[in-house]
């Protein structure tokens, strides 16, 4: 991950603030342009030592991308920002006018809460005619759920990625207040899927096996003992 390579490597660290400074990452960032979800995924886990890197399977995140770009998401809301890597791929993938929300919980239990000097960072993911909100508060308050109606007025969402609070409650918490927010024929996707025997506080997959056949729905797995991980995605 990114943090140990960072903050264990002085320089790194020195790097790192030089190139901030400069605005070479940022440049970076927000100059790289793909279609193509392969070359997004690459970028955003080699990039600068990890910097971005997404928290995610290639084989499962490729597959997920593929069917994000072929919807043409125009509005979307991801929730479980952490590292970023995720966040960037769908901003590179989304329509060139997209709306894109980040609900992000600082000192959030599972990877979340991004330091604010990443901000920056985050919104240089953004496309010059796309709209990136970055959001860093409890996707459970009716407040924030208020400000996601706000931010989409009377459009509703292409695609949902539910990556927060990994609990049981949590997860079902989140479907629940944003899944009435998905258009009919859009997407609600889930990470973390597959069984996670070393961490039973990870409920998703339990509610994932609860809900999947209530809905045309197709899971993405690289390997069932991999103990981490999954995406499932909902066809709403």
């Amino acid at each position: 991950m990114m943090g140990s390579v960072l903050f264990n490597s002085k320089g790194v660290a020195v790097e790192l603030v030089a190139r901030l400074f400069r605005g070479d990452i940022i440049h970076n960032l927000r100059s790289f342009n793909s279609d193509i979800p392969s070359e997004v995924f690459d970028f955003s886990w080699n990039f600068f030592f990890g910097f971005i890197r997404p928290m995610q399977v290639k084989y499962e995140f490729l597959k997920l991308l593929e069917v994000f770009r072929g919807q043409n998401p125009r509005y979307i809301l991801e929730i479980g920002t952490a590292n970023g890597g995720s966040l960037f791929s769908f901003c590179k993938l989304a329509e060139d006018d997209a709306t894109i929300i980040s609900i992000d919980l600082p000192g959030g239990d599972f990877g979340g809460g991004y330091p604010e000097w990443k901000i920056p960072v985050y919104t240089a993911f953004a496309g010059e005619n796309q709209k990136l909100v970055l959001l860093r508060k409890d996707s459970h308050k009716t407040e924030t759920l208020n400000d996601v109606k706000k931010l989409l007025g009377e459009n509703k969402l292409d695609f949902l990625f539910i990556d927060g609070d990994h609990s049981y409650e949590g997860v079902k918490r989140d479907f629940e207040l944003y899944s009435p927010l998905v258009r009919e024929g859009g997407i609600i996707a889930f990470h973390d899927i597959a069984p996670h025997w070393d961490y039973p506080e990870v409920g998703v997959t339990r509610f994932w096996d609860e809900i999947k056949g209530e809905f045309r729905s197709e899971e993405f797995i690289a390997d069932v003992n991999q103990g981490w991980a999954g995406i499932g995605i909902l066809y709403w």
